[in-house]
């Protein structure tokens, strides 16, 4: 397993992907305004800013050679916290990937390549979003982690 970082002459590559995963997540988020645009794309909008911005992070998953996903990191500041935190934007394993352990292994590699204060949210309603995290990071903290939420939604933070 590779952690690619993406070049922006590659981000049409994060962009075709970031469809597949919009399409996964649309049935944790149906109550919101995110459907497909007059094209049939979700076209997530904060793509460019991990070009353009500070502290974003965009990297391809490659799995015996091939994509089987991605993630996006990015540092956040908590109101009311002066310490910025890393976090997990998006986090993506192609369903064909999935419960092989790749995602456990991607997880474990950002957390050591941005070793510092981590928050990590998910939707509410995303009940294997919930089980994964909780136990990824229950497992990498060794316990050492406080629940919370972030933007109305719950997380976990710890260090790494």
């Amino acid at each position: 397993m590779e952690l690619i970082k993406v070049s922006f002459e590659k981000k049409a590559i994060l962009r075709n992907l970031m469809e597949l995963y919009q399409y996964d997540m649309s049935q944790f988020d149906a109550d919101s305004d995110n459907d497909v645009n007059d094209y049939g794309l979700f076209d997530y909008k904060y793509l460019d800013h991990y070009w353009t911005e500070e502290g974003r992070h965009p990297f391809l998953v490659i799995f015996s050679g091939k994509l089987a996903g991605f993630v996006l990191i990015r540092e956040i500041t908590i109101a009311g916290d002066s310490v910025s935190k890393f976090s997990i934007a998006e986090f993506f394993i192609m369903k064909k990937y999935r419960r092989q352990g790749i995602g456990k292994v991607v997880a474990n590699k950002v957390f050591e390549m941005f070793k510092g204060n981590w928050s990590i949210a998910w939707l509410e309603k995303n009940v294997p979003a919930k089980s994964f995290w909780t136990r990824i990071i229950s497992e990498y903290s060794e316990g050492n982690c406080v629940e919370t939420t972030y933007a109305g939604n719950p997380a976990l933070e710890f260090t790494s």
